[in-house]
């Protein structure tokens, strides 16, 4: 489900269940992320897939990337893969007016 904004990050403050996963590349990630976000590249392939498949499939995943189309491609494989509730981030962190920090 695509959300904007403040839909994505009203949801995910009342959300226990939530995971925020960043679909960028690591040169991307090292201008920033949003807090507490995980990283697994969606350019990785069949990486990327290995990677997803080791999630816990009942959690809720907010995900994002630069702009918000990888992150609509990401669920749309995540919704595949069968995880059931995935939200995008529409515009991406560009757009992105809430907290960001350094990533690790």
């Amino acid at each position: 489900m695509n959300l904007t904004q403040e839909d994505w990050w009203n949801r995910l403050q009342k959300d226990s269940s939530a995971v925020i996963l960043d679909v960028r590349t690591q040169d991307e990630v090292e201008r920033g992320i949003i807090p507490n976000s995980i990283n697994i590249d969606i350019y990785k392939g069949q990486g990327f897939i290995y990677q997803l498949e080791e999630l816990d499939k009942s959690k809720n995943y907010y995900v994002y990337c630069h702009a918000g189309a990888r992150s609509a491609k990401a669920c749309e494989i995540m919704n595949q893969l069968g995880f059931e509730t995935t939200y995008n981030l529409i515009g991406g962190i560009s757009e992105w007016k809430g907290p960001i920090e350094e990533a690790v």
